[in-house]
Formats: structure tokens, C-alpha cells, sequence
């Protein structure tokens, strides 16, 4: 059996990317009928890519009212002052997370940015009232390291994490 080189298999991961993103929920054949691959080498790309951190995970993604949650985007300006290392690990600690969540907050991503903000969270909420609390317990917690915030709701989503919203037709109440 002939080797493999390097930039064919870059090929191959990125075609087995692509369909993932596209069809993260196809299982192993249909996705190596898409790409044109034996399911042993769709398999064997898959585990490779996610040892190596390439895919962090899978999700899915669901129509925010159908759980009576609304899509916010917060935006948030640091100061000038530097952070020190516990401000680090208290950030990117879960307990954050759990402390958020019985606000009924879910962070679903999360940025670092570059322009006139630094950081972009996209969370959901109950409502406007929830979000505002999650935005000002931030700029309350982080005082000195947070210049302002900028909360945001989103209103429709027309694709989401490569997807197109099935119900496009949501759009023309806005318009």
C-alpha cells in the first residue's frame, strides 16, 4: 500500500472537516460516501483530528425560542491595567459557568478580539432583564480590568456555525 504524503492527507482532513461542519450528526459511512473515503480511513482521520485538538467537539444547534431563551452578543472593553495570574485562573475556571448558569446563562462562545472592543461573548437568556444582570455582575466583578461593555440582542441568526436557518421566512418580520 503506497504512503500517504503529508499534503494529500491535509487534503483529506480538510474535505472530512468540511462535511463535518456541514453534518456533524452523519454518521461514519455517509460521511465516507460524501468524501469518497472507506469509513475505516473517515474513522481513523476523525479520532487523529481530535487528538490533536483540531475538532474540540460537537454540538448542536436549536431554535433559541422554542426554549423561551433569547441570543445576546456582549462586547467588552479592557482597561489599560494588566492582569495578574489568579484574574486569569478565575476566568477561565468552570465555576464561572456554574455561577452564570443558575442565572439561566449559557455562554455559548466566547472571543478575543481585535478592534475597538477585546472580547465577544454570544450567550442566552431568559429574557433582556437576565442578560442586563449577567453584563453588569461582569463589569461589577472585573471593575478595574473592564472599560465598558456593549450588550447586544440578536434578533435572527441567518446561518449558524455553517448552517442556514431552515426558517428563513422569520427574517421578513424584521424587515
Amino acid at each position: 500500500m503506497a504512503k500517504v504524503n503529508d499534503e494529500h492527507l491535509n487534503t483529506d482532513e480538510r474535505a472530512i472537516l468540511s462535511e463535518l461542519q456541514k453534518y456533524s450528526s452523519n454518521n461514519i459511512e455517509t460521511i465516507a460516501k460524501h468524501c469518497g473515503f472507506s469509513r475505516q480511513k473517515i474513522y481513523r482521520i476523525i479520532k487523529k483530528l481530535e487528538e490533536k485538538k483540531i475538532i474540540w467537539g460537537y454540538t448542536a444547534i436549536f431554535d433559541e425560542e422554542i426554549q423561551d431563551l433569547q441570543k445576546f452578543l456582549l462586547l467588552v472593553k479592557r482597561t489599560t491595567k494588566p492582569v495578574d495570574e489568579s484574574t486569569i485562573k478565575d476566568i477561565v475556571s468552570t465555576q464561572i459557568l456554574k455561577e452564570i448558569s443558575e442565572m439561566g446563562i449559557t455562554i455559548e462562545s466566547s472571543y478575543c478580539i481585535h478592534g475597538e472592543f477585546d472580547w465577544a461573548l454570544i450567550f442566552t437568556a431568559t429574557d433582556l432583564k437576565h442578560a442586563k444582570k449577567f453584563s453588569n455582575q461582569l463589569l461589577g466583578s472585573y471593575a478595574d480590568l473592564v472599560d465598558k461593555t456593549l450588550l447586544m440582542q440578536v434578533l435572527y441568526s441567518q446561518r449558524d456555525h455553517h448552517i442556514q436557518n431552515p426558517n428563513p421566512s422569520k427574517i421578513m418580520e424584521l424587515l
